[in-house]
């Protein structure tokens, strides 16, 4: 039997922690709870051993064995190792990562006597305190009671000694002061299945006599087939004691089965689901080449580049078909499943009880649910965002990730994976092909595919050859000479919106900001009104009479940021001026313009003020395809995989300001998400127009996204990254340095900008260090350098000499982010 186990936690060290077996022997990729600095923690056993500790060194024991079995199976550790060494991240935070089950370990707090409590105990309460005591006579005795439960060395929980001692969180609060007790952080198992109760309608029983409601209740089984939910019986109207009666009688039984997972769908009635359509010519030449590739098993990546209304659904769909019925399982990745519920109903019209899902929108206990359906193998479709490349398939075949140029797949946090680079590292791992889908690639993807490293399937034609949406630019700066006034609606744009409506169609209008106006600017001074934790301009959120999306009336202030939020004030907090300027116009603006200038139309608003959930994204989709909306104002959620027969109109509102961005991405970023939200016009039987308006028509992100030409966009934009040494033409990491203390971030960007100086890197440039582009957030202070090298082995290298080196200087982990490939550079 192996003496010690090597274990990974998460805490934010590139090193992994020994500990003793004292008992039950774990098996490497199983859960234990071990003791560290002063709490329990939850890790992953990465390896069982007899290696002979260091002289002197002392290991503590595992308190506990999670798992009698690998959660993580060879595979995910592998992939696990590849993160942590690719992203420079600790091998336990990666871990943690892939191990969504926090709803089956609940944290408490236990208690134990401390050496000073047992001599208190020992000598007497009143001799062993240090100074005269202020509490109650009654309250000493429950100190002496709760330090006479403890004396034996055991822990218990407050509850517990509640019970027994009478004593009230500030009591033991108290004692843990005084340094009596000890109160230390242990997790538990607990079930998280979610159950609920079913009526079972009794069959071939002899009816009694019954009165109006019984018989009614009995009547309603019998007619949907003998089984219903208790929670629907009670919608119905029907008394709880009803059916407890037909429970005494016999006549009815009640069952606790697993609660239904998948709701109700905004999937329009009579509307066919992506399955259910004929492949085109175009679509069978796409499925062709992914079905050759699973017949074939091996890794062979895909980039399926196919415009926006071609049928890349339908194709995903009859792939995985072709892998279920081969009796192998699916992964399909979406970039943000709560901004198109309608997929969850689409596929479980198309393979049943066979899907799972996973994504950040489920409860705790609904994603340990699913992923232990998937690791049971009861689940042979997974769909879910990107830590769903996680999932602990059964006999995965094939992995597909959708829009996979979108940067929610890029993980903001610790580890700071990309999840369609690792989708196709572990289809790597499994040898099994992998497709990546899009109507406007990543550069980087295009790149792969250009080299040969994927192979490259196009789909340049719409379903039912329905036409691409005509394009035109509406020259903002014509507009300003010609009416003499700033309007954030252009005049055609307001014809074509009206004449879209008086034919009964539906609009839709990006406003790419959310909130009224982004800036409160005082006229006097020339300041403007910053978030007290981050240096970024406060929204102004102006209360409309319709607006249910904000629970307090009023107008406020807020960070997009953090969440701080603050009444407006009615003079400069600077100077005392009263002339307050609200600048720039946001979603919540668009929408009161929309409704003063058509007071007949039906108007909703897609933001992240009106949605804050999957329910009322379902609800709203729901509204826009049966016609209650007709003009539809939001951000670029709208841009996002919605499939709207009824839209002919799309307009584009101030989506250009990301131009003005300093990001070596803003030009790409623009053109996908013209591209994106052009997308939504003229997918039914109408033919659909773009009307974008834009202060720079000239540029070419605009240009080539006006004439549908990706890969013109893309020859022009890899130029440039060419000559600036840019991803897919480098690697890059983006380091930030950050402190609650401005000195001590100045001081430690200093560290090791001195250090990059001093030290001789091979073909790496360092730009910095610098204050980033926000310069703080949550009242954290933040520094960066930005690394470029042609090689990623070298960078690799660079950026763990570094961190080595900051550990010597005793710069804290916690206060370096190390960004590979990173997204974004704010």
């Amino acid at each position: 039997m192996p003496a010690f186990c090597d274990v990974a936690l998460p805490v934010p060290l590139d090193q992994n922690f020994t500990y003793a077996i004292d008992g039950v022997v774990p098996v490497v990729g199983a859960r234990v709870l071990v003791p560290f600095s002063g709490q329990r923690l939850m890790g992953v056993v990465i390896r069982l051993h007899d290696d002979p500790l260091p002289e002197g060194v002392q290991t503590k024991p595992v308190q506990q064995v999670l798992d009698s079995t690998a959660i993580l199976t060879d595979e995910l550790m592998r992939l696990a190792a590849w993160i942590a060494q690719y992203y420079v991240a600790p091998l336990g935070e990666v871990l943690r990562g892939m191990l969504p089950l926090a709803a089956e370990v609940k944290r408490n707090f236990v208690y134990r006597i401390a050496e000073p409590g047992r001599k208190v105990l020992y000598q007497g309460a009143e001799k062993g305190s240090s100074r005269r005591s202020r509490l109650s006579p009654e309250d000493q005795n429950r100190e002496y009671a709760v330090l006479n439960y403890l004396e034996d060395g055991t822990t218990a929980k407050a509850s517990a000694l509640r019970a027994a001692t009478q004593a009230n969180k500030a009591l033991l609060d108290g004692m843990v002061k005084k340094k009596w007790l000890i109160r230390e952080a242990v997790a538990e198992e607990r079930d998280a299945r979610r159950l609920e109760r079913v009526a079972v309608l009794a069959p071939e029983t002899r009816l009694p006599k019954l009165n109006a409601n019984q018989t009614t209740l009995l009547a309603e089984l019998a007619a949907v087939g003998g089984r219903m939910k208790v929670a629907d019986i009670r919608s119905l109207g029907i008394p709880d004691s009803t059916l407890g009666t037909l429970v005494k009688r016999g006549l009815v039984t009640i069952e606790e089965v697993p609660e239904d997972f998948f709701r109700s769908s905004t999937h329009p009635v009579g509307k066919k689901h992506a399955h259910e359509h004929p492949l085109n010519e175009s679509q069978l030449e796409a499925l062709s080449s992914i079905v050759i590739s699973i017949n074939q098993k091996g890794f062979r990546p895909h980039l399926l580049f196919g415009i926006t209304g071609s049928g890349k659904t339908a194709v995903y769909f009859a792939a995985m078909q072709r892998v279920l019925d081969q009796g192998h399982a699916s992964l399909l990745l979406v970039p943000e499943i709560g901004l198109t519920p309608a997929m969850s109903g689409q596929m479980y019209a198309a393979f049943g009880d066979a899907v799972a899902l996973l994504h950040s929108q489920l409860t705790p206990d609904e994603r340990a649910e699913q992923w232990h359906r998937i690791r049971r193998g009861e689940a042979r479709i997974v769909v879910g965002t990107r830590s769903a490349v996680f999932a602990p398939i059964v006999d995965l075949g094939l992995i597909i990730v959708d829009e996979e140029h979108d940067s929610s797949y890029k993980q903001e946090e610790t580890p700071r994976y990309h999840g369609r680079d690792v989708a196709v590292m572990r289809a790597k791992f499994l040898e099994i092909p992998v497709v990546l889908g899009s109507a406007t690639p990543s550069l980087e993807s295009w790149s792969n595919a250009e080299k040969g490293r994927y192979s490259l399937i196009e789909m340049r034609q719409r379903v039912a050859n329905r036409p691409i949406p005509a394009v035109e630019l509406v020259d903002m700066r014509t507009e300003f000479q010609q009416t003499g006034q700033e309007n954030l609606f252009s005049r055609q744009l307001l014809l074509e919106t009206q004449a879209t409506l008086d034919r009964g169609e539906q609009a839709i209008i990006l406003l790419n900001r959310r909130g009224y106006s982004f800036v409160v600017m005082c006229r006097s001074c020339g300041d403007k009104i910053q978030c007290e934790n981050c240096a970024i301009s406060m929204t102004f959120h102006k209360h409309l009479n319709n607006d249910t999306s904000i629970a307090e009336p009023g107008e406020r202030l807020q960070c997009h940021y953090c969440g701080f939020r603050r009444n407006v004030p009615k003079t400069c907090p600077t100077c005392q001026s009263e002339h307050l300027y609200y600048l720039g116009a946001g979603s919540q603006q668009g929408e009161e313009r929309l409704q003063e200038l058509f007071p007949n139309a039906r108007i909703g608003r897609m933001d992240r003020d009106t949605v804050r959930g999957r329910m009322d994204m379902e609800r709203l989709l729901a509204r826009l395809h049966a016609g209650e909306i007709n003009l539809l104002v939001g951000t670029q959620m709208i841009a996002k995989g919605h499939d709207i027969h009824g839209v002919t109109l799309v307009g584009v509102v101030g989506a250009d300001f990301a131009l003005g961005l300093p990001d070596f991405r803003a030009a790409e970023r623009t053109f996908q998400l013209l591209t994106q939200v052009s997308g939504r016009a003229g997918r039914g039987d109408l033919p659909g127009k773009v009307l974008v308006q834009t202060y720079h028509p000239d540029h070419y992100a605009i240009q080539f996204a006006a004439n549908h030409d990706y890969p013109g966009f893309v020859a022009k934009e890899l130029q440039y990254r060419r000559w600036m040494h840019y991803p897919p033409f480098a690697v890059l990491a983006n380091i930030i340095i950050q402190s609650p203390k401005l000195e001590e971030a100045t001081a430690w960007s200093a560290t090791l900008g001195k250090w990059f100086e001093r030290t001789r890197l091979d073909k790496i440039r360092v730009l910095g260090p610098a204050a980033a582009p926000i310069s703080r957030i949550k009242r954290i202070y933040r520094f960066h350098f930005v690394l470029k090298a042609e090689q990623r082995n070298t960078l690799s290298r660079t950026l763990r000499a570094m961190l080595a080196y900051a550990d010597t200087h005793e710069i804290p982990r916690r206060s370096l982010i190390v960004d590979v490939d990173a997204v974004h550079l704010m």
